[in-house]
């Protein structure tokens, strides 16, 4: 006998499933036959949908609100798609592309067949767009460096004034306290920044002579 099933799948933040049990309520879809999935998008383990594909048979109707139920990327809904339509020959409605209903066409093979076309061909669009937003990102990116933006975390540098800002320390008239706020750098990246500006100011040797526990 042939079964009609339901499909409903939400994550795991949004739990509200009111919308695709309202999709669903035409079709008169026996509670029995209705697998509700609650599954975060980040493992998609979905036991609820393994078991109804354990359960559903050939000549089966298995209704969905929207295409996307059946994989978090157009590749895992192929996947499905594929697995349903030919390795266990169910139909499939779905209720906000019924294009894809591959009981629609004048014909079962043929409701199929269309619907096949229409899947790859959104597959195709969606993975052009993908490949085009890298491209403008991309291109965005390169612009944007020709114009001296610099992207990632910004190394933390010495400010333009700090040979007056280091005399004043020097001579006393700062404590470290105060250069570490004008700097506006933690300690330890402080004195990294330091040792640099020792070696290229004074050499080595540091001809200014101030340690680390001044002030």
């Amino acid at each position: 006998m042939r079964e009609t099933y339901g499909y409903i799948r939400v994550s795991a933040k949004d739990q509200n499933i009111r919308r695709q049990l309202d999709a669903l309520r035409p079709y008169e879809i026996p509670s029995e036959n209705l697998y509700i999935e609650k599954q975060s998008g980040k493992d998609f383990l979905r036991p609820v949908y393994r078991r109804l594909m354990k359960r559903i048979r050939p000549g089966d109707v298995l209704i969905l609100k929207s295409i996307d139920r059946l994989g978090r990327n157009y590749a895992e809904i192929l996947e499905q798609w594929g697995i349903l339509t030919r390795e266990k020959q169910v139909d499939v409605v779905v209720v906000d592309f019924p294009l894809l209903g591959t009981r629609s066409g004048g014909g079962n093979l043929t409701g199929k067949f269309i619907a096949d076309i229409t899947l790859q061909v959104l597959a195709y669009v969606a993975q052009a767009e993908r490949e085009n937003i890298r491209q403008r990102q991309a291109e965005g990116i390169k612009a944007a460096r020709a114009r001296g933006v610099r992207f990632g975390p910004q190394k933390a540098e010495l400010p333009s004034d700090f040979d007056r800002i280091y005399k004043d320390w020097q001579a006393g008239r700062l404590t470290e306290g105060e250069v570490l706020r004008r700097c506006a750098m933690k300690r330890s990246t402080f004195y990294d920044r330091l040792a640099k500006y020792r070696i290229e100011r004074y050499g080595e040797g540091d001809e200014g002579g101030i340690s680390s526990g001044n002030g």
